[in-house]
């Protein structure tokens, strides 16, 4: 008898989504069956960058790496990037990349041990979990900042409030507090499936705060290659349909 794909609902923005979506099929294969459903979509914005030479630009995702695009001859070559995926999208845009492999506290710390020499700035969107300027200027580095995309938030589809209604399991990869707030607050009053939530960090656990689930995984590192090694505890752990 030919094992039930478990149904795996992902709400990143639509390019990362469909990332993952793909990175999902490619490990497990027919074992998980990926339903996307953002709920958020960027919107790029041209801000009024100051008028000042910078060493490097620092940047803490693809999306502001894809938004600074549209003006990347007046930015420096050299880009801080907080991990590696980030770094990619930095390279293929044409910035001499460097990755921190981590997160803002990792990235804080590489350019702690490695400053440009000169100011920095730091591109960003509305929403940030932390505040990465007024850490930098605590350690010594000049930083300006300047906000280049928004993620404007979406309802969830027919297709994921129908999982989300269905007395099913329902595996749940969270990536940022924001989605987990937002997920929170579109729940349908009436769901029925077993949460099996994997969150990126314990911020992102904390934010999706006490809705009942069934199971959390938290990833050891923050990053998609965690990420799918905490889809794959859940998955080893889910009950029988």
């Amino acid at each position: 008898m030919a094992t039930q794909s478990a149904p795996v609902l992902v709400t990143r923005p639509q390019a990362e989504a469909e990332v993952f979506a793909s990175a999902l099929t490619d490990r497990f294969g027919g074992r998980v069956r990926p339903v996307v459903s953002p709920l958020l979509r960027p919107r790029n914005l041209v801000p009024d960058l100051p008028d000042r030479p910078y060493a490097a630009v620092v940047f803490t995702s693809a999306q502001a790496v894809e938004a600074a695009r549209s003006f990347r001859p007046r930015l420096p070559s050299l880009a801080w990037c907080v991990g590696r995926r980030t770094a990619q999208a930095a390279t293929a845009a044409g910035f001499q990349s460097r990755s921190a492999d981590g997160d803002a506290n990792t990235l804080l710390k590489a350019l702690s041990v490695d400053p440009p020499d000169g100011s920095i700035l730091y591109l960003r969107g509305v929403d940030t979990a932390s505040n990465l300027l007024e850490k930098l200027g605590k350690i010594g580095i000049d930083t300006d900042e300047a906000v280049v995309y928004l993620q404007e938030p979406q309802p969830l589809s027919p297709d994921a409030v129908a999982l989300l209604n269905q007395s099913s399991n329902l595996i749940i990869p969270l990536f940022s507090p924001r989605t987990a707030r937002l997920l929170r607050a579109a729940l349908p009053i009436e769901t029925r499936a077993r949460l099996h939530i994997a969150a990126m960090s314990g911020n992102v656990a904390d934010a999706f705060g006490d809705i009942p689930h069934a199971a959390l995984a938290i990833a050891h590192h923050p990053d998609m290659p965690a990420m799918l090694d905490a889809v794959e505890t859940l998955l080893v752990g889910l009950p029988p349909p």
